[in-house]
């Protein structure tokens, strides 16, 4: 019942001007329930906000726990830990600790993705040697803004597990062969060596990313600093000399 509502309103003077026939009953009781609606929805948006701060920081603190111990090596307590958050709220979020793996892995191999479809949309008028060359290079930049990009390779690849499959099945298969095929034309007008594609593809993947991967043994081994963009640019500059030496040879 409005009508409590209603008195309350008009001895407060929030609505006057406005006639107690049914017409303007009417306009009142919409007026009323708009500001009922909104006292509700208030702490609901707020509740919704707190839930999606406390997902993204749950998947932050999984990202860093399942690239750094691996799935079998990582507990939901560490994680909640790291978080900051209460154990139980992984289970309201995630329901498992697979399903916040998938998400998590989810996380960093959807935005891999999006850098790369980026970088190719950005220079689909360009050349196939410059079009590759800018992808090795974003490739780069992203593999180093999130180490967790090649970890949780290196974690899952050491032996076969459904993880794996739904990884290669979900994220990297519908990039990897339109790279192949990009490989293969620059392999026919002369630019890129030949040999297997794939096998090229992934010599290319592992010297970059293998490369950043190992930054803490490479900084104290061979003093070469991979947190700096110079360094960043110089190991993109040398993968495309290696890989892709060649100019292309126009048709005779």
């Amino acid at each position: 019942d409005v009508r409590p509502r209603l008195n309350q309103a008009f001895q407060a003077g929030l609505i006057q001007g406005i006639p107690l026939t049914s017409a303007g009953f009417s306009i009142l009781v919409k007026i009323v329930s708009a500001e009922t609606n909104q006292a509700v929805e208030k702490p609901a948006r707020k509740q919704q906000q707190r839930s999606i701060v406390t997902q993204q920081k749950l998947l932050d603190a999984a990202i860093e726990a399942f690239s750094e111990n691996g799935f079998k090596g990582t507990s939901t307590r560490d994680i909640a830990e790291r978080a900051g958050v209460h154990h139980p709220l992984i289970t309201y979020h995630f329901k498992n600790k697979d399903q916040l793996w998938r998400a998590a892995a989810d996380k960093v191999f959807r935005d891999f993705r999006r850098s790369l479809a980026a970088s190719l949309e950005d220079h689909r008028e360009d050349p196939p040697k410059e079009r590759m060359a800018f992808l090795i290079k974003a490739y780069v930049h992203y593999a180093k803004s999130q180490p967790a990009l090649h970890k949780v390779m290196v974690q899952e690849a050491s032996y076969p597990n459904p993880r794996l499959d739904w990884l290669i099945d979900t994220h990297l298969k519908p990039f990897f062969d339109a790279t192949f095929q990009l490989l293969e034309e620059l392999q026919t007008i002369g630019v890129a060596p030949p040999g297997n594609p794939r096998l090229l593809f992934n010599m290319i993947r592992l010297s970059t990313g293998g490369l950043l991967a190992l930054g803490n043994e490479l900084t104290k081994s061979s003093g070469i600093d991979v947190e700096k963009e110079e360094t960043l640019d110089e190991i993109a500059e040398m993968v495309i000399n290696v890989f892709l030496p060649g100019e292309p040879q126009l048709p005779a």
